[in-house]
Protein backbone atom coordinates (compact mmCIF):
# COMPACT_ATOMS: atom_id res chain seq x y z
CA UNK A 1 0.00 0.00 0.00
CA UNK A 2 2.93 2.32 0.66
CA UNK A 3 3.76 2.24 -3.03
CA UNK A 4 0.35 3.59 -3.95
CA UNK A 5 0.67 6.44 -1.45
CA UNK A 6 4.18 7.18 -2.68
CA UNK A 7 2.98 7.65 -6.24
CA UNK A 8 -0.07 9.59 -5.09
CA UNK A 9 1.78 12.11 -2.88
CA UNK A 10 5.32 12.04 -4.30
CA UNK A 11 5.25 14.76 -6.95
CA UNK A 12 3.30 17.31 -4.85
CA UNK A 13 5.75 16.77 -1.96
CA UNK A 14 8.80 17.63 -4.08
CA UNK A 15 7.31 20.88 -5.29
CA UNK A 16 5.67 22.18 -2.13
CA UNK A 17 8.75 24.17 -1.13
CA UNK A 18 12.02 24.66 -2.95
CA UNK A 19 14.27 26.38 -0.40
CA UNK A 20 16.70 24.04 1.37
CA UNK A 21 15.58 25.07 4.86
CA UNK A 22 11.91 24.74 3.96
CA UNK A 23 12.39 21.39 2.23
CA UNK A 24 13.65 20.00 5.55
CA UNK A 25 10.50 21.29 7.26
CA UNK A 26 8.37 19.80 4.48
CA UNK A 27 9.94 16.37 4.96
CA UNK A 28 9.43 16.52 8.73
CA UNK A 29 5.80 17.60 8.37
CA UNK A 30 4.86 15.27 5.53
CA UNK A 31 6.59 12.32 7.20
CA UNK A 32 4.79 13.03 10.47
CA UNK A 33 1.34 13.37 8.91
CA UNK A 34 1.66 10.21 6.83
CA UNK A 35 3.16 8.20 9.66
CA UNK A 36 0.19 8.93 11.89
CA UNK A 37 -1.75 6.48 9.71
CA UNK A 38 0.90 4.34 7.99
CA UNK A 39 3.70 2.42 9.68
CA UNK A 40 6.91 4.43 10.25
CA UNK A 41 9.11 2.17 8.16
CA UNK A 42 6.86 2.45 5.08
CA UNK A 43 6.87 6.25 5.29
CA UNK A 44 10.67 6.36 5.60
CA UNK A 45 10.91 4.10 2.54
CA UNK A 46 8.61 6.49 0.65
CA UNK A 47 10.64 9.56 1.61
CA UNK A 48 14.06 8.04 0.84
CA UNK A 49 13.93 8.14 -3.00
CA UNK A 50 12.30 11.59 -2.94
CA UNK A 51 15.06 12.92 -0.69
CA UNK A 52 17.88 11.32 -2.66
CA UNK A 53 16.42 12.76 -5.87
CA UNK A 54 16.35 16.25 -4.37
CA UNK A 55 19.91 15.92 -3.08
CA UNK A 56 21.15 14.78 -6.49
CA UNK A 57 19.41 17.74 -8.15
CA UNK A 58 21.11 20.00 -5.56
CA UNK A 59 24.46 18.26 -6.19
CA UNK A 60 24.83 17.62 -2.45
CA UNK A 61 27.79 15.34 -1.65
CA UNK A 62 27.23 12.40 0.76
CA UNK A 63 28.80 12.94 4.23
CA UNK A 64 29.93 16.45 3.25
CA UNK A 65 26.69 18.31 2.70
CA UNK A 66 24.93 19.58 5.83
CA UNK A 67 21.76 19.90 3.77
CA UNK A 68 22.08 16.22 2.88
CA UNK A 69 22.58 15.23 6.52
CA UNK A 70 19.63 17.27 7.77
CA UNK A 71 17.30 16.14 4.98
CA UNK A 72 18.03 12.44 5.38
CA UNK A 73 17.75 12.58 9.17
CA UNK A 74 14.44 14.41 8.75
CA UNK A 75 13.29 11.47 6.59
CA UNK A 76 13.75 9.31 9.71
CA UNK A 77 12.62 11.75 12.39
CA UNK A 78 9.40 12.75 10.61
CA UNK A 79 8.00 9.19 10.59
CA UNK A 80 9.15 8.62 14.18
CA UNK A 81 7.35 11.77 15.34
CA UNK A 82 4.15 10.97 13.47
CA UNK A 83 4.15 7.40 14.73
CA UNK A 84 3.04 8.55 18.19
CA UNK A 85 0.08 10.59 16.92
CA UNK A 86 -2.48 7.76 16.68
CA UNK A 87 -2.63 4.10 17.71
CA UNK A 88 -2.24 3.21 14.02
CA UNK A 89 1.13 4.94 13.83
CA UNK A 90 3.30 2.10 15.13
CA UNK A 91 3.12 -1.25 16.90
CA UNK A 92 3.75 -0.25 20.54
CA UNK A 93 0.70 2.04 20.57
CA UNK A 94 -2.12 -0.55 20.31
CA UNK A 95 -0.06 -2.99 22.39
CA UNK A 96 0.13 -0.42 25.20
CA UNK A 97 -3.62 0.11 25.01
CA UNK A 98 -4.23 -3.65 25.11
CA UNK A 99 -1.93 -4.23 28.09
CA UNK A 100 -3.51 -1.29 29.92
CA UNK A 101 -6.97 -2.73 29.34
CA UNK A 102 -6.01 -6.29 30.33
CA UNK A 103 -4.03 -5.41 33.46
CA UNK A 104 -5.91 -2.42 34.83
CA UNK A 105 -9.32 -2.42 33.13
CA UNK A 106 -8.80 1.02 31.56
CA UNK A 107 -10.27 1.13 28.06
CA UNK A 108 -8.30 3.73 26.13
CA UNK A 109 -9.95 4.50 22.77
CA UNK A 110 -8.37 5.45 19.45
CA UNK A 111 -9.63 9.01 19.88
CA UNK A 112 -8.32 9.26 23.47
CA UNK A 113 -4.81 8.37 22.31
CA UNK A 114 -5.00 10.76 19.35
CA UNK A 115 -6.06 13.70 21.54
CA UNK A 116 -2.76 13.29 23.40
CA UNK A 117 -0.51 11.95 20.64
CA UNK A 118 -1.30 14.44 17.87
CA UNK A 119 -0.54 17.58 19.93
CA UNK A 120 2.69 15.98 21.18
CA UNK A 121 3.74 15.22 17.60
CA UNK A 122 2.88 18.73 16.42
CA UNK A 123 4.96 20.20 19.25
CA UNK A 124 7.96 18.10 18.23
CA UNK A 125 8.05 19.19 14.57
CA UNK A 126 9.38 22.76 15.14
CA UNK A 127 11.85 21.51 17.75
CA UNK A 128 13.16 18.85 15.35
CA UNK A 129 13.45 21.43 12.56
CA UNK A 130 15.34 23.85 14.78
CA UNK A 131 17.74 21.17 16.01
CA UNK A 132 18.54 19.95 12.50
CA UNK A 133 19.28 23.50 11.38
CA UNK A 134 21.37 24.11 14.51
CA UNK A 135 23.51 20.97 14.22
CA UNK A 136 23.67 20.96 10.42
CA UNK A 137 23.38 24.54 9.09
CA UNK A 138 22.46 23.89 5.44
CA UNK A 139 24.61 25.39 2.74
CA UNK A 140 23.16 27.34 -0.17
CA UNK A 141 21.43 24.96 -2.54
CA UNK A 142 20.16 25.69 -6.01
CA UNK A 143 17.15 23.58 -6.83
CA UNK A 144 15.43 24.93 -9.89
CA UNK A 145 12.82 22.79 -11.61
CA UNK A 146 10.93 24.29 -14.51
CA UNK A 147 7.22 23.88 -14.96
CA UNK A 148 7.90 21.81 -18.08
CA UNK A 149 10.05 19.38 -16.11
CA UNK A 150 7.40 19.19 -13.40
CA UNK A 151 4.74 18.36 -16.00
CA UNK A 152 7.05 15.78 -17.59
CA UNK A 153 7.62 14.00 -14.26
CA UNK A 154 3.92 14.11 -13.48
CA UNK A 155 3.08 12.65 -16.89
CA UNK A 156 5.55 9.83 -16.28
CA UNK A 157 3.54 8.83 -13.24
CA UNK A 158 0.33 8.79 -15.25
CA UNK A 159 -3.21 9.38 -14.04
CA UNK A 160 -4.45 7.97 -10.76
CA UNK A 161 -5.42 4.35 -11.26
CA UNK A 162 -8.48 2.42 -10.16
CA UNK A 163 -6.42 0.50 -7.58
CA UNK A 164 -5.08 3.73 -6.09
CA UNK A 165 -8.63 5.06 -5.73
CA UNK A 166 -9.64 1.85 -3.93
CA UNK A 167 -6.64 2.14 -1.60
CA UNK A 168 -7.45 5.74 -0.66
CA UNK A 169 -11.14 4.90 -0.18
CA UNK A 170 -10.41 1.94 2.11
CA UNK A 171 -7.84 4.05 3.94
CA UNK A 172 -10.46 6.75 4.62
CA UNK A 173 -13.06 4.18 5.73
CA UNK A 174 -10.57 2.67 8.19
CA UNK A 175 -9.65 6.03 9.72
CA UNK A 176 -13.31 7.06 9.98
CA UNK A 177 -14.27 3.87 11.83
CA UNK A 178 -11.31 4.20 14.21
CA UNK A 179 -12.17 7.79 15.09
CA UNK A 180 -15.95 7.31 15.25
CA UNK A 181 -15.84 4.11 17.35
CA UNK A 182 -16.87 5.70 20.70
CA UNK A 183 -19.61 7.73 19.01
CA UNK A 184 -21.00 4.70 17.16
CA UNK A 185 -21.03 2.76 20.42
CA UNK A 186 -22.87 5.62 22.11
CA UNK A 187 -25.40 6.10 19.30
CA UNK A 188 -26.26 2.39 19.27
CA UNK A 189 -26.44 2.17 23.09
CA UNK A 190 -23.62 -0.37 23.09
CA UNK A 191 -25.22 -2.66 20.51
CA UNK A 192 -22.15 -2.20 18.31
CA UNK A 193 -19.24 -2.59 20.71
CA UNK A 194 -16.82 -4.60 18.61
CA UNK A 195 -15.29 -1.80 16.50
CA UNK A 196 -11.92 -1.99 18.25
CA UNK A 197 -8.72 -1.07 16.47
CA UNK A 198 -7.79 -4.65 15.62
CA UNK A 199 -11.26 -5.59 14.34
CA UNK A 200 -11.49 -2.52 12.07
CA UNK A 201 -7.93 -3.02 10.78
CA UNK A 202 -8.49 -6.71 10.00
CA UNK A 203 -11.91 -6.14 8.40
CA UNK A 204 -10.73 -3.29 6.19
CA UNK A 205 -7.59 -5.21 5.23
CA UNK A 206 -9.83 -7.99 3.91
CA UNK A 207 -11.42 -5.48 1.51
CA UNK A 208 -8.18 -5.41 -0.50
CA UNK A 209 -8.77 -9.03 -1.53
CA UNK A 210 -12.41 -8.69 -2.65
CA UNK A 211 -13.27 -9.46 -6.30
CA UNK A 212 -13.37 -6.28 -8.31
CA UNK A 213 -10.87 -4.55 -6.04
CA UNK A 214 -7.95 -6.96 -6.34
CA UNK A 215 -5.37 -4.59 -4.89
CA UNK A 216 -3.49 -7.54 -3.40
CA UNK A 217 -3.36 -11.28 -3.69
CA UNK A 218 -2.83 -13.46 -0.63
CA UNK A 219 0.53 -14.65 -1.98
CA UNK A 220 1.73 -11.05 -2.24
CA UNK A 221 0.51 -10.22 1.26
CA UNK A 222 1.95 -13.42 2.74
CA UNK A 223 5.39 -12.71 1.31
CA UNK A 224 5.43 -9.29 2.99
CA UNK A 225 4.36 -10.51 6.45
CA UNK A 226 7.15 -10.76 9.00
CA UNK A 227 6.21 -14.01 10.74
CA UNK A 228 9.30 -13.77 12.91
CA UNK A 229 8.15 -10.35 14.09
CA UNK A 230 4.72 -11.74 14.97
CA UNK A 231 6.30 -14.53 17.01
CA UNK A 232 8.52 -11.96 18.76
CA UNK A 233 5.53 -9.78 19.67
CA UNK A 234 3.41 -12.68 20.94
CA UNK A 235 6.32 -14.04 22.97
CA UNK A 236 6.98 -10.60 24.43
CA UNK A 237 3.33 -10.19 25.38
CA UNK A 238 3.37 -13.54 27.16
CA UNK A 239 6.55 -12.55 28.98
CA UNK A 240 5.09 -9.19 30.04
CA UNK A 241 1.85 -10.76 31.33
CA UNK A 242 3.81 -13.43 33.23
CA UNK A 243 6.08 -10.86 34.86
CA UNK A 244 3.04 -8.88 35.95
CA UNK A 245 0.89 -11.74 37.25
CA UNK A 246 3.69 -13.41 39.22
CA UNK A 247 4.40 -10.19 41.11
CA UNK A 248 7.87 -9.82 39.61
CA UNK A 249 6.81 -6.62 37.84
CA UNK A 250 5.90 -4.94 41.12
CA UNK A 251 9.22 -5.94 42.70
CA UNK A 252 11.26 -4.70 39.71
CA UNK A 253 9.22 -1.50 39.51
CA UNK A 254 9.87 -0.73 43.17
CA UNK A 255 13.58 -1.38 42.73
CA UNK A 256 13.84 0.91 39.72
CA UNK A 257 11.21 3.59 40.35
CA UNK A 258 10.29 3.17 44.01
CA UNK A 259 10.63 6.84 44.99
CA UNK A 260 8.98 8.29 41.90
CA UNK A 261 5.56 8.40 43.57
CA UNK A 262 6.73 11.22 45.84
CA UNK A 263 7.32 13.59 42.91
CA UNK A 264 4.93 16.02 41.27
CA UNK A 265 2.85 14.36 38.49
CA UNK A 266 4.52 16.59 35.84
CA UNK A 267 7.97 15.43 36.99
CA UNK A 268 6.78 11.81 37.07
CA UNK A 269 5.61 11.92 33.46
CA UNK A 270 8.81 13.66 32.30
CA UNK A 271 11.08 11.15 34.05
CA UNK A 272 9.08 8.24 32.64
CA UNK A 273 9.27 9.55 29.07
CA UNK A 274 12.96 10.42 29.33
CA UNK A 275 13.79 7.10 31.01
CA UNK A 276 12.00 5.04 28.38
CA UNK A 277 13.70 7.06 25.62
CA UNK A 278 17.11 6.25 27.09
CA UNK A 279 16.15 2.59 27.44
CA UNK A 280 15.84 2.54 23.65
CA UNK A 281 19.62 2.64 23.56
CA UNK A 282 19.63 -0.83 25.18
CA UNK A 283 16.58 -2.38 23.52
CA UNK A 284 16.65 -2.25 19.73
CA UNK A 285 12.95 -3.00 19.33
CA UNK A 286 10.18 -0.48 19.93
CA UNK A 287 7.66 -3.22 20.62
CA UNK A 288 9.90 -5.10 23.03
CA UNK A 289 10.62 -1.89 24.92
CA UNK A 290 6.91 -1.21 25.33
CA UNK A 291 6.08 -4.80 26.30
CA UNK A 292 8.77 -4.87 28.99
CA UNK A 293 8.23 -1.41 30.46
CA UNK A 294 4.44 -0.94 30.43
CA UNK A 295 3.57 -3.87 32.77
CA UNK A 296 6.24 -2.66 35.21
CA UNK A 297 4.77 0.82 35.30
CA UNK A 298 1.21 -0.43 35.70
CA UNK A 299 2.33 -2.49 38.70
CA UNK A 300 4.12 0.55 40.13
CA UNK A 301 1.07 2.76 39.59
CA UNK A 302 -1.19 0.38 41.47
CA UNK A 303 1.27 0.05 44.32
CA UNK A 304 1.66 3.83 44.68
CA UNK A 305 -2.00 4.80 44.06
CA UNK A 306 -1.24 6.59 40.79
CA UNK A 307 -3.49 6.25 37.76
CA UNK A 308 -1.98 3.44 35.63
CA UNK A 309 -2.76 5.42 32.46
CA UNK A 310 -0.65 8.34 33.72
CA UNK A 311 2.45 6.12 33.58
CA UNK A 312 1.58 3.59 30.87
CA UNK A 313 0.47 5.98 28.12
CA UNK A 314 3.62 8.19 28.22
CA UNK A 315 5.77 5.05 28.27
CA UNK A 316 3.89 3.57 25.32
CA UNK A 317 4.15 6.80 23.35
CA UNK A 318 7.85 7.17 24.03
CA UNK A 319 8.83 3.55 23.31
CA UNK A 320 8.81 4.25 19.57
CA UNK A 321 10.80 7.51 19.71
CA UNK A 322 14.27 6.33 18.67
CA UNK A 323 16.14 9.51 17.80
CA UNK A 324 19.63 8.56 18.97
CA UNK A 325 20.82 5.28 17.43
CA UNK A 326 20.50 4.30 13.80
CA UNK A 327 20.22 0.66 14.84
CA UNK A 328 17.25 1.22 17.16
CA UNK A 329 14.66 0.88 14.40
CA UNK A 330 14.47 0.12 10.66
CA UNK A 331 12.90 3.56 10.26
CA UNK A 332 16.36 5.03 10.93
CA UNK A 333 18.27 2.42 8.94
CA UNK A 334 16.42 3.20 5.70
CA UNK A 335 17.53 6.88 5.41
CA UNK A 336 20.97 5.95 6.79
CA UNK A 337 21.43 3.58 3.84
CA UNK A 338 21.55 6.62 1.54
CA UNK A 339 25.05 7.36 2.86
CA UNK A 340 24.47 11.06 3.55
CA UNK A 341 24.98 10.99 7.34
CA UNK A 342 26.95 8.99 9.89
CA UNK A 343 25.90 7.26 13.10
CA UNK A 344 27.61 10.06 15.04
CA UNK A 345 25.67 12.72 13.14
CA UNK A 346 22.36 11.22 14.18
CA UNK A 347 23.43 10.55 17.75
CA UNK A 348 24.61 14.09 18.54
CA UNK A 349 21.37 15.64 17.29
CA UNK A 350 19.31 12.75 18.64
CA UNK A 351 20.36 13.22 22.26
CA UNK A 352 19.05 16.79 22.27
CA UNK A 353 15.91 15.73 20.41
CA UNK A 354 15.25 13.00 22.96
CA UNK A 355 15.15 15.54 25.81
CA UNK A 356 12.91 17.95 23.88
CA UNK A 357 10.62 15.14 22.73
CA UNK A 358 10.23 13.99 26.34
CA UNK A 359 9.21 17.52 27.27
CA UNK A 360 6.65 17.66 24.42
CA UNK A 361 5.09 14.34 25.48
CA UNK A 362 5.00 15.47 29.10
CA UNK A 363 3.26 18.75 28.23
CA UNK A 364 0.65 16.99 26.13
CA UNK A 365 0.00 14.18 28.61
CA UNK A 366 -0.10 16.36 31.71
CA UNK A 367 -2.11 19.32 30.43
CA UNK A 368 -4.31 17.84 27.69
CA UNK A 369 -4.78 14.50 29.40
CA UNK A 370 -5.87 16.27 32.57
CA UNK A 371 -7.98 18.95 30.90
CA UNK A 372 -9.86 16.44 28.77
CA UNK A 373 -10.16 14.00 31.70
CA UNK A 374 -8.50 11.27 29.61
CA UNK A 375 -5.97 10.31 32.29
Amino acid sequence: MGGYFSSFFGIPLIFVLTGGVLIILTFLTAGSLLSAWITDMAVAAMLLPLGVGILRDAKAEPLKSNFGKALMISAAWGPLIGGIATPAGCGPNPLTMGVLRDLSGIDFSFLDWSLIGFPAALLMIPFAWWLLLYFFPPEEVAISISREEYCARKNEMGAITKKEIFVVAIFCITISLWIMEPFIKSWTNGAIDYLEISFVAFSCACLFFLPGIDVLTWKQAESEISWGGIVLIVTGLSLGMTIYKTGAAEWIAYALFGSIGMLHPFAIVFLITLGVSLMKVMFSSNTVTGIIVVPLLIALAKATNISPALLAIPAGITSSLSFILVSSTPTNVIPYSSGYFTITDMAKAGIAMTVLASLCVTLSVYFLGGALHIL
